[in-house]
């Protein structure tokens, strides 16, 4: 007992030593890439400079779930823990994420006199195809839920959708030069330079940001999930909390850094969407990939009733959260209700089908407020114009 005790505490000790460099590595790191982010926009969309910005945050969470799909395939028992990973992330950031990009905009912001405390978030027009990016994966999901598997004709579909989404933002023109004096000092830097050097510059931000995140995030998860381990989270709670806020933080990090400005409020949302997007689609299609690969042939995962309610507690949760941005603004309201959602489920587990019902009640008002003409849902008009425009 007294060996095990002191081997424990020769864990947790190695574990708190590893994240005294590990944390501000990753820090550093999504600054780098959030930078390369900043200053491509103004070479490419947007979307697509964040879409980047994306694959690379969100590379510790495929490498957490390609990890659990691979056991699953070896080990039935372990097939319950496939969902539960993807699922908790894409909550975290709808109802954790979103919500704390509102709440760091309006603790930052130098209000003038007279200025209202709670502002809106005001979403451009070309973050209608982030926004409307994540309907098609929703609409999809809710069909994986009532045939109850998930197979590689689904990983097809799924990765075919976020195709077609980056072939859409590959479409939307860069941003207006004009803002240039808008980005932060070093991208501002960057892009003032002679062509060459500036694409050379970028590109450089990209690839040495992700190689150091992608080298330096298993020990910040190890060191991290060593310390939740101790405190007594479950396998479970582990798994579909835990691992997912430490493997997002990389792009909490970067977002949040926007989020301190108004004006740059919305490109942290988007940061928060495109990783959304990226996980309902290709996070998702790789499971049944890895998992066929484990067991030695094609296989089919099959969910049991308790997956089934994760997965459409996830799909309502964020059906809510696209409609509510569908008017292109996000309210303190609405920031605060996807919050206090988010966090009674994950504080009382045992109430998510009826946070479930509260999620889809609200989706449905939502609903016959557009449908009655009390709520305008913009985005669809927005991305009907810039499908004119630019195709």
């Amino acid at each position: 007992m007294l060996k095990q005790t002191v081997s424990t505490v020769a864990s947790i000790k190695t574990a708190a030593l590893s994240a005294i460099w590990t944390f501000p590595s990753v820090l550093l790191s999504a600054l780098v890439i959030g930078w390369a982010a900043e200053a491509a926009q103004f070479l490419f969309s947007q979307g697509l400079a964040l879409a980047i910005l994306a694959w690379l945050q969100t590379l510790p969470e495929f490498a957490v779930e390609a990890v659990i799909a691979w056991e699953a395939g070896t080990d039935p028992q372990k097939v319950h823990l496939v969902t539960a990973n993807f699922t908790g992330s894409l909550r975290l950031l709808v109802g954790l994420g979103w919500p704390m990009i509102y709440f760091t905009t309006v603790f930052f912001r130098k209000r003038k006199p007279g200025e209202k405390k709670w502002l809106n978030i005001k979403l451009e027009g070309e973050h209608a195809v982030e926004v409307l990016g994540l309907l098609p994966p929703i609409l999809y999901f809710v069909i994986i839920v009532l045939k109850g598997t998930l197979s590689l004709f689904d990983s097809v579909i799924l990765f075919l959708m976020y195709v077609g989404y980056l072939y859409i933002l590959r479409k939307i023109p860069a941003q207006d030069q004009e803002k240039i004096e808008e980005a932060g000092r070093v991208p501002r830097w960057i892009l003032k330079q002679k062509p060459l050097k500036r694409d050379l510059s970028i590109a450089f931000l990209f690839i040495i940001g992700g190689i150091w995140l992608y080298l330096v995030a298993e020990p910040f998860l190890h060191s991290m999930l060593a310390l939740a381990t101790f405190l007594g989270a479950s396998q479970f709670v582990f798994i579909q909390w835990v691992s997912p806020f430490l493997t997002e933080f990389p792009e909490k990090v970067t977002a949040f850094n926007w989020a301190r400005q108004v004006k740059k409020a919305p490109m942290g949302l988007m940061n928060m969407i495109s990783s959304n997007i990226n996980q309902w689609t290709v996070l998702v299609a790789m499971i049944p990939i890895v998992y066929s690969l484990s067991s030695g042939k094609i296989s089919v995962i099959h969910f049991d009733s308790h997956q089934k309610v994760e997965i459409f507690l996830t799909i309502v949760q964020s059906a809510l959260g696209m409609i509510l941005l569908a008017n292109m603004e996000f309210r303190w309201y609405e920031a605060l209700g996807l919050f206090s959602l988010w966090l009674l489920q994950f504080v009382i587990p045992s109430i998510r089908e009826e946070i479930t019902w509260v999620y889809l009640f609200w989706l449905y008002v939502e609903l016959i407020l557009a449908f009655a003409g009390k709520r305008k849902l913009k985005a669809f008009n927005e991305f009907r114009g810039l499908v004119k425009k630019h195709f």
